[in-house]
């Protein structure tokens, strides 16, 4: 019985965040065809669940079709079956989609980067091919804050992944409808429904500094517990007034 309480209390801590950040930054309209970009990790389960509930519940009515990208010169595995019948269990048809990139093509670019940017471009394939106008992708707000701390951090910019991206050049809109949502709380959801993880063996995860920010982020909460909305607040809160005119580089 304490288990369905903690369940239900995290369900709902959830879905009001996910609610929120829908309403709050207009991600969904009547009439959307959306696709669900389907990692096999927590946060892409969680976004199937989330949005599959809401679009047998809610208006305005839309559409979700959930893809599978498979990169097929990375050494991985996913379970696709279980993949797909995750998404058929919330009424959600599921696309698989094999692709690959070679790296050497661009050695300015990381691993990484490449097999991310490809993974996109097979999403945006998919997307059209689906009649969708939307692709949504599974960040939540500890992604957002830490892809912001990483751009302050690597690239001296003020700027991280918005809700709600406009791609004009492909004619798509990109969507983060969990941008509210905790990953602490996707985290307890994972091992509350039994979410399966994929087998993974990516010989390039290493090299990502994501996990160092991870840590960052935990460390000024520390220091300060409501520093994630102080992050947050900033974004929208840029006093441009207390800021240099011009910045002159300096080594």
């Amino acid at each position: 019985m304490a288990q369905y309480k903690e369940e239900e209390k995290c369900t709902r801590r959830i879905q009001k965040r996910f609610g929120k950040g829908v309403m709050q930054y207009g991600l969904i309209a009547e009439g959307d065809r959306i696709l669900i970009g389907l990692s096999g990790g927590k946060d892409s389960l969680a976004l199937v669940e989330l949005l599959g509930r809401r679009m047998q519940q809610h208006k305005p009515r839309f559409t979700v079709v959930a893809a599978h990208i498979v990169m097929e010169n990375i050494p991985y595995q996913s379970d696709t079956d279980y993949l797909r019948t995750h998404c058929e269990a919330f009424g959600i048809p599921f696309v698989l989609f094999k692709t690959s990139f070679e790296s050497s093509t661009d050695t300015r670019k990381s691993p990484c980067f490449l097999c991310s940017w490809n993974r996109r471009k097979a999403l945006f394939t998919v997307a059209k091919e689906q009649d969708c106008n939307k692709i949504a992708l599974g960040h939540h707000m500890d992604d957002i804050l830490e892809t912001l701390l990483m751009n302050i951090t690597y690239q001296g910019a003020f700027s991280t992944m918005p809700p709600r991206l406009v791609m004009n050049k492909f004619d798509m809109v990109i969507i983060r409808p969990m941008c509210l949502v905790h990953e602490a709380d996707l985290l307890e959801l994972a091992a509350l429904r039994g979410y399966r993880k994929q087998v993974k063996n990516c010989p390039y995860e290493s090299q990502s500094s994501r996990s160092d920010m991870k840590g960052v982020l935990r460390q000024l909460e520390s220091m300060n517990p409501e520093a994630r909305y102080s992050l947050w607040g900033s974004m929208a809160n840029v006093q441009t007034e207390s800021l240099p005119n011009q910045i002159t580089e300096f080594k």
